[in-house]
């Protein structure tokens, strides 16, 4: 009783320190009451008595209040000094996502007729095809709007009716409802050469002829978060587009050659077959992984990767939605196929990518994690802490990458992570000085380095706070200094000018 009117005593601003907290970190109540029930389900606040705190209408007792403090990493004595709240420290957005953007000026070089004519002299010159443009403008699209896209989600939360995990069953009703038939077919892989240029396995899982027949291959049977996943691409398409037919059939592996324009004309076509699969494969992933439930199951999981059991869908659908359920708005998502082939990418944190998606490189950096991981045996899945320059500063990034095979057989690599300067930034740290400093004693010890202590105890703090696990796992192992292209390595001496000279 004499603790609690102590704390009655102390708490003037007390409500207003914990929204503020909360929404510098970008957590709704449900979010923040969520992790306090990960650190004591006793003890934890309710979504409605947190209102209740905020608005200063309620005072948490010490053990409520030591609850929230351990969330956010804060002494209890910080909530408790009669202090008004700090500053927001939440850093400047500058551009939304994606890499930054180029000043269009003088502003008649730019108008659309100018642009109509030099974009296909720019696409032939460079060997892009029209179609590869058309998925440069939806990555472009869907980094600047950080993948939030709010009509997709509702779209696929009034069809599925936030329910999670979806079962095959239950996705066939749908497709039954809204009046699709589906015709099962025989077609086993086959070798040929994707849209790299390069020889693997493809085969052709599903396809849509109108007015309403969904074909699917009998492949799909012994992959059941495969065939979840087709099967809500298609009823995606089938809400958004009202069985038109206008998307391209479904692949794995590669892309058929009849389905891959190569032709560096800008047809409609193209672009409008990019739009239509991006938006149809986004639907789905909302769909399967219903926003609020999935990230109330992220957060009770710490964003394990392995989530993706609980949630009924592969890995790739799992790591794909973190980056648009989290309140974390700075991720990065790769999927790689072999060392400098990236098929499909997502950088919401600008995260440097010269050689860029569906091309390969001969010199990739080799020190990436997604790359690395290749050359790992008897690891399923690995944490990283990397140093990468951008605009002539070192930034401090994390991922988790893991291995799995494809419905053809094909192994490749997934990789999410995140860029942990803002973190660090809204909680008043100064990640300039932690990434050149780190970068330093990675460039003097060969390209990695043990983290040290002073930083290993911030990162710790703003993984807790993230909720991330596999952040303080990578301060386990050392950090790696990485680069865009090997031609640019920052590695003393260089990692392929030690293949070059044989060292």
């Amino acid at each position: 009783m004499k603790a609690n009117k102590s704390l009655l005593r102390k708490s003037h601003f007390l409500g207003t320190k914990i929204r503020n907290l909360r929404k510098r970190n970008n957590l709704t109540m449900d979010d923040l009451s969520t992790r306090c029930i990960r650190v004591s389900p006793e003890q934890a606040p309710s979504v409605s008595y947190l209102s209740m705190i905020e608005r200063g209408k309620r005072t948490p007792g010490i053990e409520m209040l030591q609850v929230i403090a351990e969330v956010f990493q804060k002494e209890l004595e910080w909530f408790l000094d009669g202090e008004d709240a700090e500053q927001d420290l939440t850093p400047q957005k500058g551009s939304r996502g994606g890499i930054s953007g180029m000043a269009l000026e003088p502003g008649f070089l730019f108008s659309n007729d100018i642009l109509q004519i030099a974009i296909p002299e720019m696409l032939s010159q460079t060997g892009t095809s029209g179609k590869q443009f058309a998925q440069l403008l939806i990555r472009a699209h869907q980094e600047h709007n950080q993948n939030h896209f709010p009509e997709l989600e509702r779209a696929a939360e009034e069809v599925g009716q936030k329910r999670m995990p979806l079962t095959v069953a239950e996705l066939l009703a749908i497709i039954k409802q809204l009046g699709l038939s589906v015709i099962w077919f025989k077609e086993p892989p086959k070798e040929l050469l994707d849209e790299l240029g390069v020889l693997s396995k493809n085969v052709a899982t599903s396809f849509f002829t109108p007015p309403g027949t969904l074909h699917l291959n009998l492949l799909l049977q012994d992959f059941p978060t495969r065939l979840k996943y087709e099967l809500a691409v298609h009823i995606g398409h089938a809400v958004l587009h009202n069985k038109d037919g206008v998307k391209s059939s479904m692949t794995v592996g590669g892309t058929h050659d009849d389905d891959m324009s190569q032709s560096t004309d800008v047809q409609p076509q193209d672009i409008l077959h990019a739009w239509r699969d991006f938006e149809s494969s986004f639907f789905a992933g909302a769909l399967l992984c219903p926003k609020l439930p999935f990230r109330q199951l992220l957060d009770r999981h710490g964003y394990e990767i392995s989530t993706h059991n609980q949630a009924g869908v592969s890995a790739s659908v799992a790591m794909r939605r973190m980056t648009a359920v989290s309140p974390y708005a700075h991720w990065h998502y790769f999927d790689a196929y072999t060392p400098g082939k990236l098929k499909a990418v997502y950088r919401g944190n600008g995260i440097p990518l010269p050689w860029g998606n569906m091309r390969q490189v001969q010199d990739p950096c080799q020190h990436w994690a997604v790359f690395r991981m290749f050359d790992v045996e008897g690891v399923a899945s690995s944490a990283q802490l990397s140093l990468l320059d951008v605009n002539g500063k070192p930034r401090i990034y994390c991922c988790e990458s893991t291995k799995v095979s494809d419905l053809a057989g094909n192994k490749h690599v997934l990789c999410a992570g995140i860029d942990l300067n803002p973190a660090l930034l809204a909680q008043g740290l100064d990640a300039d000085a932690m990434a050149g400093e780190l970068k330093q004693l990675c460039v003097n010890s060969a390209g990695g380095a043990k983290v040290p202590k002073a930083i290993q105890t911030a990162l710790t703090s703003v993984a807790h706070i993230l909720n991330i696990n596999w952040v303080a796992r990578s301060l386990t192992k050392p950090a790696q200094l990485i680069c865009a292209r090997g031609n640019s390595c920052p590695r003393h001496p260089g990692c392929y000018q030690c293949k070059q000279t044989g060292e």
